[in-house]
């Protein structure tokens, strides 16, 4: 039903060709691959952006974005998810959100040094709409791809599918369609949100929205962070149609704002 309801949009934005094999979505173009790629280092380079402070205008709906910075396709525990995606121009945030993301990281580096995250689209340079999504105007807004387990282990097999992780399908215990020993880590979901929070605030913003799907919050409250996170006031949305609901099940989408 999810890939029903968003390929059409997806193949018309990157037109990339995908099929399905054994359970599991493979990409035929645009693999991720371990060695750092010279293109992608080059266009870091020459588009990552100076030091001027960054302005953000209007809303996430509808805003634009002032000196926006590109965020690093490589770092030492996270990688931006998709080289075509990146190319396009689709990584640049506000440099206050930039800030918050690589902290974040350099904080799980040593809370737990045995993971790898990945950071999916978040605006166009200039902000405006970035097809196909609602919000991601005013580089304000950021995609996360969720962590998974199997067998209380890191699972990253599904890591690499770039573009088409947006596609992936987990039912309402998050656990993944087609293997259900593969599930959402929830605990280090909530972990993670409550670190971005706390190095928001360190640049003067704050998480004002948390968009995942509407039936994870009991298998999320439930854990660790989880029961943290709930007690911290960080706003979880309540209600999403079901088209937006079904597309934010294999990634978390968090909103920044001024404190």
């Amino acid at each position: 039903m999810k890939v029903l309801l968003f390929l059409m949009s997806v193949i018309f934005f990157y037109s990339c060709e995908e099929q399905e094999k054994e359970g599991v979505v493979t990409l035929k173009k645009e693999r991720q691959k371990p060695e750092k790629d010279t293109a992608i280092l080059a266009f870091y380079n020459k588009n990552k952006g100076d030091d001027k402070r960054s302005n953000s205008f209007g809303v996430v709906s509808n805003g634009k974005l002032e000196n926006g910075k590109l965020i690093p396709f490589y770092g030492k525990n996270f990688s931006y998810f998709d080289k075509g995606s990146y190319l396009s121009g689709r990584g640049y945030v506000n440099d206050k959100v930039l800030v918050t993301l690589l902290e974040s990281y350099k904080q799980l580096e040593t809370l737990v040094p045995n993971r790898h995250f990945y950071i999916m689209e978040s605006a166009n340079k200039e902000g405006g709409k970035l097809y196909p999504h609602r919000t991601h105007q005013n580089g304000l807004s950021v995609d996360f791809m969720m962590p998974l387990t199997q067998g209380n282990k890191p699972y990253s097999q599904l890591d690499s599918l770039g573009t088409g992780h947006y596609l992936l399908a987990f039912n309402n215990n998050g656990e993944y369609g087609y293997n259900k020993s593969v599930k959402v880590d929830f605990n280090l979901m909530a972990q993670h949100i409550l670190i971005l929070n706390k190095e928001a605030e360190k640049v003067g913003l704050k998480i004002k929205k948390v968009i995942i799907k509407t039936e994870y919050k009991d298998e999320l409250f439930a854990t660790e962070y989880g029961k943290k996170l709930k007690a911290s006031g960080i706003y979880l949305v309540k209600r999403l149609s079901k088209l937006i609901n079904a597309l934010h099940d294999e990634h978390y989408h968090v909103d920044f704002g001024k404190r």
